[in-house]
């Protein structure tokens, strides 16, 4: 403002390490010394880091500085290596998943609606619950397939439940996911057989990157060990199909801005990522 409006001009600026928060008063006295040190212009000594006089606060990771110690692994080596980064997560209980949904999927042009999976329905986010015209929360990958039900863990992890109609979420059941069937009812792109269910396309890559998720997330060490196969019809086994038709959709669909905000919402909740939004290429080299 007037005759501070100019002051980062030709100068590089680097904050003071005393400075906990800017100036939030547009038009008071103001003295930029006091908050940064000036440099000449294009200065680069200063990039990648910053001292602070702070509080002892760690700031969270960037998602590079996140998968670190991953990087140039592949296959078995990649897939383990990403299994100790995101495991141990902030486990919820089931009840403790609506609230969180009701800020992970929440519509960003009604802040009092939560966007459904599969329909792409907006929502009211107080019908939640088990009647005709409500949401629930879907296992995308299904809680038979391994029989963890609704237990603390992979039962609860909210990077693989979304809010879900009713009643398309009964339609889709346990079914493993393929392409084909007939039309579903109240989901416009949903295609089901007695054994196969697949989604309309805008969700397609979502669907297979929250089971690469789980498939990496739950291992030998966990209560479930949780894989995926090229086979439908799985029942209670701990495997989900159709791996082939998934690596199709994750790169028919891409990650969407949708997802990333999705992962940092989830990341703030659980403490962990789903490594397949932030890094799309290793779907291929797992699997």
């Amino acid at each position: 403002m007037g005759s501070n409006a100019e002051f980062a001009k030709d100068v590089t600026l680097v904050r003071n390490p005393d400075i906990q928060s800017g100036d939030s008063v547009v038009n008071d006295a103001f003295n930029p010394s006091t908050e940064w040190t000036t440099y000449p212009t294009n200065t680069f000594d200063h990039l990648g880091s910053h001292t602070m006089n702070g509080y002892g606060e760690t700031p969270t990771p960037t998602p590079s500085a996140y998968y670190e110690s991953a990087d140039g692994l592949q296959g078995a080596a990649l897939k383990s290596e990403l299994h100790e980064i995101i495991d141990d997560h902030q486990q919820l209980s089931y009840s403790q998943v609506w609230d969180a949904l009701k800020i992970t999927d929440e519509d960003p042009n009604n802040s009092n609606n939560v966007l459904l999976l599969y329909t792409g329905e907006s929502r009211s986010k107080s019908l939640n619950g088990g009647n005709v015209g409500d949401w629930n929360r879907e296992h995308t990958w299904a809680k038979s397939h391994g029989n963890f039900g609704t237990a603390v863990g992979a039962g609860t992890d909210i990077h693989h439940l979304r809010p879900t109609d009713v009643q398309v979420n009964g339609m889709r059941g346990n079914l493993d996911f393929n392409y084909g069937g007939s039309a579903v009812s109240g989901c416009d792109g949903c295609l089901r057989t007695a054994n196969s269910w697949e989604p309309p396309n805008d969700v397609k890559g979502d669907v297979a990157r929250m089971l690469f998720y789980m498939a990496v997330r739950y291992e030998s060490d966990d209560s479930v060990d949780l894989e995926l196969n090229d086979q439908v019809n799985n029942g209670s086994t701990p495997y989900h199909g159709k791996i082939s038709v998934l690596l199709e959709w994750h790169a028919q669909d891409p990650v969407s801005t949708w997802e990333e905000q999705r992962n940092e919402k989830i990341e703030d909740i659980q403490g962990n990522r789903n490594p397949f939004i932030d890094h799309p290429e290793w779907a291929e080299s797992i699997w």
